[in-house]
């Protein structure tokens, strides 16, 4: 019998196998895909993702994998541009935009290394239950056997479709309309920081990563999906040009070396977080619009936090349930605004704030706070402080 099953290794999964493997417990972890793979992702880790990946001594390994440092960010709409970076958490300032293909398989190699048992290209089909409690999985090998495992603790990591959501019936705390599609792909000979470049309808978005290559991807309203869809290239390629005109021009000079990959399915919601047996981390648990870059970052946070929460106390059952409840509440106090925040830029309104924006100009410190809040290295309610209200008064 293990102590904990995890269900997924990709970005919530694996950290939270590494981490409970880390306190001694007995830990299988799950994964249906054979790494390396890639998967649909917005690729940026932002500055509290990467104080995680060096303290968890992960950090070293990525930079040797060949993702491109980062270290400028901007933002551009409607005749304003801001240029500066994120200030460090935990002294971590550089940031990256790593493959899923790379980034996957080297934290389940973390996993590994802290002695969790990891099995991909198994199919989790269902959870075992004693009365009303989860107390295992069945899944099936790569060889097509049936297996049942049996654990104190099972980890729905298993994504937006969780198969654990759905069989414990976990139901929708928060849950509001999809608001954008993407579509996106990899380009060779097109230089880049992180940028972002917005014009109503449309936002840009690209980043440097593995393989001298750039991230490139576009965002529509959700009500032109079924337009976008039919003319993908064709689309992505006239909102570029007619948001971001300079950009246009460097990707002339450059090549498509990929397809394009895109989806429709930016659901956002929280779903209710654990109950006997069970718990959810990373996009089982909540989802939001990519449009922030929110995604990884916000599963390492949460695989973190459920680990320190239970501690050593994972067969104390009331010690349990009170850790389980504390992760829950942390998911709104630690996520809630970032949550809000996604979907307030994926309105795709950019009206709304330019000119608060653009009394930034000239005012750094401001600026980089401002680029803070989206990383989560400042808060909101920080950043809104008595010297910005006195340079919106001034301006």
């Amino acid at each position: 019998m293990y102590d904990v099953i995890v269900i997924g290794a990709r970005c919530a999964g694996s950290p939270a196998a590494m981490l409970f493997a880390q306190q001694g417990y007995r830990v299988l972890l799950l994964e249906k895909a054979k790494f390396p793979q890639d998967t649909l992702s917005s690729h940026y880790l932002h500055q509290p993702g990467v104080a995680l990946l060096a303290k968890w001594g992960l950090l070293d390994e990525l930079r040797k994998a060949g993702a491109r440092p980062i270290d400028r960010q901007s933002y551009e709409a409607l005749g304003v541009r801001l240029e500066g970076f994120s200030l460090p958490v935990d002294g971590q300032r550089t940031t990256y935009a790593p493959r899923r293909f790379v980034l996957d398989p080297i934290l389940a190699r973390g996993a590994v290394a802290a002695g969790a048992e990891f099995q991909e290209g198994c199919a989790v089909t269902d959870l075992v239950y004693e009365g009303d409690r989860v107390v295992g999985v069945t899944y099936t090998t790569p060889g097509g056997a049936e297996v049942t495992e049996r654990a104190r603790l099972v980890v729905g990591a298993d994504g937006m479709r969780s198969l654990v959501a759905r069989k414990v019936g976990a139901p929708m705390v928060v849950e509001r309309p999809r608001m954008t599609c993407t579509y996106y792909s990899y380009w060779s000979g097109v230089p880049a920081n992180f940028e972002l470049y917005e014009r109503p309808g449309r936002w840009i978005a690209l980043a440097p990563t593995n393989d001298d290559l750039t991230l490139i991807m576009t965002y529509f309203p959700q009500s032109e999906f079924a337009q976008v869809r039919t003319a993908v290239e064709a689309n992505y390629l006239e909102a570029v040009r007619t948001t971001a005109p300079e950009l246009f021009e460097r990707m002339s000079a450059g090549e498509r070396v990929e397809q394009m990959y895109g989806t429709g399915a930016q659901e956002n919601y929280f779903r209710k977080a654990y109950g006997p047996g069970w718990v959810l981390v990373g996009d089982a648990v909540h989802h939001k619009d990519s449009i922030t870059a929110r995604g990884i970052t916000d599963a390492f946070i949460q695989a973190q936090t459920l680990a320190d929460h239970i501690g050593d106390q994972l067969h104390d059952e009331a010690a349990l349930d009170v850790a389980l409840k504390r992760y829950e509440r942390d998911l709104d106090d630690n996520h809630y605004s970032f949550f809000q925040g996604a979907l307030n830029v994926a309105e795709l309104k950019p009206e709304r704030h330019t000119e608060m924006i653009r009394k930034l100009v000239g005012h750094q410190e401001l600026i980089d706070r401002y680029f803070s809040t989206v990383s989560g290295a400042y808060s909101f309610d920080d950043f809104y402080n008595n010297e910005l209200l006195t340079v919106l008064d001034q301006s």
